[in-house]
């Protein structure tokens, strides 16, 4: 029936008004399908839309509930009817638009894993030398095993990668590789789901198979928990880092408006350029004489 449709609409519209019809009937299948989400109660800084509220997602399993991980777990107002960015992606994006020069300067940027909407965005600036890479998605540039990356040293400006260690056995060497390709001085955002309930990561070589590392874990393709010592991990990488929390700079209403997760914070990972490196052994032997 659909071909016969189509095929009628080829003899009777001449092709000139083919492509005027295909928007308008575009424009009605939007409006219909987010007939529901019409509203103003939030906002999509990735799209420019304004909905009533954002659509769920997440797994509901008891081992996120119990370790209170952030980034995890099935959440209301989470992903964007109409680009489908989730919470992170919103959240990395107003901190790059708000905190960050890459919006304004030539810079070369490494998105590992990119998600959709914040991939559209980014390549969408002149300015930025983009390049996504992912071991397995197609929508990745690039295949690339981060914990073996085929890049010179000192390359990239800037480099994202978000909820990707969790699944790496061995996210040390990928923390390393990520620092080794990052230029002196620049930044990288290393995002991954961290429970509030536990100080030290568990992880356990021995959980193998995708059930007892969903139950575990939450996911059956994750093969850690990581805690608050995440922090601890970057810095042994040789990153130094920094927190940056949306909700200590607005308040609730505004966090509300974009569908953020109040307890996630942005971890940015700096790679010390050669003379703050000089200066923190300075400090170090000055503090070791003293002594």
């Amino acid at each position: 029936m659909k071909r016969k449709v189509k095929s009628l609409i080829k003899r009777i519209i001449p092709e000139k008004y083919r492509f005027q019809l295909a928007s308008i009937n575009d424009n009605c299948r939007f409006f219909f399908l987010f007939l529901p989400y019409i509203g103003t109660e939030f906002e999509c800084p990735l799209c420019g839309s304004s909905f009533r509220k954002f659509l769920p997602n997440g797994l509901d399993l008891p081992v996120l509930k119990e370790k209170d991980i952030v980034g995890a777990g099935y959440r209301l107002n989470t992903l964007c009817p109409r680009c489908h960015s989730s919470e992170r992606e919103r959240l990395i994006y107003l901190y790059l638009r708000d905190n960050t020069n890459l919006f304004h300067e030539n810079l070369k940027l490494l998105h590992i894993a990119p998600e959709k909407s914040l991939s559209r965005v980014l390549t969408t600036y002149r300015n930025i030398d983009y390049l996504s890479a992912d071991l397995n998605s197609p929508r990745a540039m690039i295949k690339m095993d981060i914990t073996d990356i085929k890049h010179a040293d000192n390359l990239f400006d800037v480099i994202i990668c978000n909820h990707v260690l969790e699944h790496i056995p061995n996210d040390r060497k990928a923390m390393s590789e990520l620092y080794r390709v990052l230029k002196p001085g620049g930044w990288a955002i290393l995002q991954v789901p961290i429970s509030l309930s536990l100080n030290k990561t568990y992880e356990d070589p021995a959980i193998t198979s995708p059930e007892e590392r969903e139950k575990m874990f939450g996911q059956s393709d994750h093969v850690r928990i990581y805690a608050k010592d995440y922090k601890d991990r970057l810095e042994k990488a040789g990153f130094s880092i920094k927190t940056y929390s949306f909700t200590k700079e607005f308040d609730d209403s505004t966090t509300q408006k974009y569908g953020l997760l109040k307890e996630e914070d942005l971890y940015i990972c700096s790679k010390p350029a050669p003379e703050q490196k000089i200066k923190k052994e300075v400090v170090r032997e000055a503090l070791y004489n003293v002594a």
